[in-house]
Formats: structure tokens, sequence, C-alpha cells
């Protein structure tokens, strides 16, 4: 795919290299007829542009050449002011044909999964993390959009006292694979955590999900009643009037074209400005949670943010969840500023539902406050397993 991506680029603009050398600017543009070349590093980034007018001038008419003849510095004048008449037209083309090639290219980046621990499943090596002891209870914990099994990091130890905790990097996310294809919905990635839980040879499982992964673990429990024994949902948009997160650096990364330019220029800053809404504004930001977003291809992003708000769309969650009859707990930061905390209370639909408002946190709660959000789970896990 790859070879493909460059041929389409090369054969819509002609482009030079910063070392180029003068006599070969000259040549290529009379060669082809064109009155400006995009300028590319080695990594096919657009650094300059180079005009006909600039290399007149450089060549010395119609002023710098002391011997040129009246009607020579006529002529060159002349292809100045041409140059100059078309090369604004020239650069537009040439950046809009590097833009798309460039579009091209970061929608079909992929990556292989990483680590030891991974586990061969249907669309892709995925990454699993074990803590606590294999004989207890099983507590599953699935991650939300461009994150990772990294952000649970903070409750892991508080739960792996009492329970077998089992991290999942979703397909597209963290250490496991990054395809450039399909294997994105929801239900495709909770097919894929149950598969995972089956190879692991666990029975019955307590699965906690955050943020989107609350919709992949509702899913697994739509598919395998047998295998879910109940649900804690952190900071899961209940349906999508509930979102609050529109506009920003965050929405621009779904703008055909400028998003791509952007998640191939991204920089700390930008990551970070966009992992912010996820957090307080007081809360600072782990380098590990940056590289997590970093690491993550454009469409892997992108296709699994769609995946969620089909998923959403198709139905509300409470509504899914009332149909499943699983006992649930959701947990919700006041602060929250990608979902409306006070939608919330949708949940109570659910019958028997146990829904926390955590004052002062924000939309990831494991994170800005570990303590609170594991005393919550081990609560809800803890009465779950006696039948209250």
């Amino acid at each position: 795919m790859e070879h493909t991506v460059e041929a389409v680029m090369t054969s819509q603009v002609i482009t030079a290299r910063p070392s180029t050398p003068f006599h070969e600017l000259v040549r290529l543009l009379e060669q082809h007829h064109i009155s400006a070349l995009p300028v590319v590093d080695d990594s096919g980034r657009l650094v300059g542009i180079v005009s006909e007018a600039d290399l007149l001038i450089k060549e010395g008419y119609p002023h710098g050449a002391t011997d040129a003849s009246p009607v020579d510095a006529a002529r060159a004048r002349g292809r100045l002011d041409k140059a100059a008449a078309t090369s604004a037209a020239t650069i537009l083309l040439a950046v809009g044909g590097l833009l798309l090639g460039n579009a091209a290219m970061v929608d079909w980046q992929d990556a292989d999964a990483t680590g030891n621990s991974t586990l061969p499943l249907d669309g892709g090596n995925i990454y699993v993390s074990q803590d606590g002891p294999r004989d207890a209870p099983a507590l599953v914990l699935i991650h939300g959009l461009g994150s990772s099994t990294r952000w649970w990091d903070r409750v892991v130890p508080m739960l792996a006292r009492s329970y077998h905790v089992i991290r999942i990097d979703l397909l597209g996310h963290g250490r496991s694979a990054k395809p450039a294809g399909g294997g994105y919905a929801i239900p495709q990635q909770a097919r894929r955590v149950g598969q995972a839980l089956d190879r692991l040879g666990v029975t019955h499982a307590i699965v906690v999900g955050h943020s989107t992964g609350g919709y992949v673990a509702t899913a697994l429990a739509e598919q395998r009643g047998d295998l879910v024994t109940a649900l804690a949902l952190i900071d899961t948009g209940p349906r999508m009037d509930a979102d609050t997160s529109g506009g920003g650096v965050g929405q621009l990364l779904f703008v055909p074209v400028v998003g791509q330019l952007l998640w191939r220029v991204r920089t700390d800053g930008l990551l970070r400005k966009g992992l912010s809404t996820a957090f307080t504004p007081r809360f600072q930001i782990p380098q590990q949670l940056v590289d997590d977003a970093r690491g993550m291809p454009y469409h892997a992003l992108t296709a699994a943010s769609r995946a969620s708000e089909d998923y959403l769309k198709q139905r509300p969650l409470p509504d899914r969840l009332t149909a499943l009859g699983k006992p649930l707990l959701v947990i919700f930061g006041e602060q929250d500023q990608r979902w409306r905390s006070s939608s919330a209370a949708l949940y109570r639909a659910v019958a028997g539902a146990r829904v926390e408002l955590l004052p002062g946190v924000g939309h990831s709660p494991m994170l800005e406050d570990p303590p609170r959000t594991a005393a919550l789970l081990l609560t809800f896990t803890s009465s779950v397993l006696s039948g209250q």
C-alpha cells in the first residue's frame, strides 16, 4: 500500500529536495512546464516552495546580469512577470496535491503489536496484562478511545489484592496491533475481548469500561451474557445528546485532509491539548498518556471514534443495559468536560443501577482520584459476588 500512495503523490506533484542543485531546478521547471516546485524533505514533509521568479532573480535577470543584452533583459523581465503572475496558483495546486498525498499516506499507516503478552486473535494480536491471584475472581478493565491499559495503572495495585485483574489493549490502541483496515466496530472489539478471556480460561468476569470502553463492555455483555457477571461504567456517555466535546483541536482531527495533516505533525503540545478535556484543568497529564496517543495511527483513531458514535446512535446505552438486566455501577466525574455529568442520571432507568458522582473529578476518575474509584469498584464487586 505504501508503494501505491507514493506513486499517487509523485504522479500528481513534481517535487525538489533542499539539496537539489540550481541547474536541476531550472531543468525541472522547463521540462514540466511549471512555474513553481514544492520542496520536500526525506520524509515527504513540505519545507518550502521555489518558483521560476526566484530562480530568475538568482540567475541575475533582469537587473543583475551586466553582460545581458537589452533584448535578453526584456525577455527575462517578461518571464519574471509571467512567473510572478502564475506562481501563486501553481503553489496552491502543489500544496493541495501534497496535502492529499499526505492524507492518503496517514490514512493507511498501521503498526504491529508490541510486547510479549500478546494473544493472536481475529484482526490482529492483542496485548493483555494480568495482575493479582490467578485463582481469584476475574475483574476486566477496558480503556477508552486513544488510551491503553496504562490508564488503569493507579488503581490496579488496590484491585489486584482481591481480584485477578485483566487489562486488554483494544485493537488500534496501546501495545495491540493497529491495522489499516477494519475491525474497529464496537461489537468486533467486544468479540475480541471475549476471545481473549476464553484463551485465559476465564468463565465469569465483572467487566469495567472507561468512556468508550464502556460501550465495549456493554457489547460484550450483549454477546456473552454467560461470561459477564456485572458491569461498571466510568464516564461513559449514555446517549449522543449528552456529548459536550464539540469544537477545538479534537474536532479538527476529523476534518478530511486537515485532520491527517494535524496528526502527521502532532507535537506533545497538540496531543496534551487534545487530552486535556479528559481531566480537570489542574491535572498533570503523565507523559506516558501522551506517548500512547502519539503511537496510535490516524486511521485507528478515527475508525474507533466513528465506531463508538455508531454504536451509541443505534441505541442509547441505558436501553441496552435495561435489556441485559445485569448489576450495574456507574461512576461519573462531576467536572467531566466530554459528557454532561448530569446525564449520569439517565442510568437510573436501569433497575438496581448504582450511580456515583465524584466532585472535583473530570472524565478519568481512575487517574484523577484512584483511591475513591478503587473503593467504589471494590464495594460494588464485593456486593455482586456476595449476591447482595
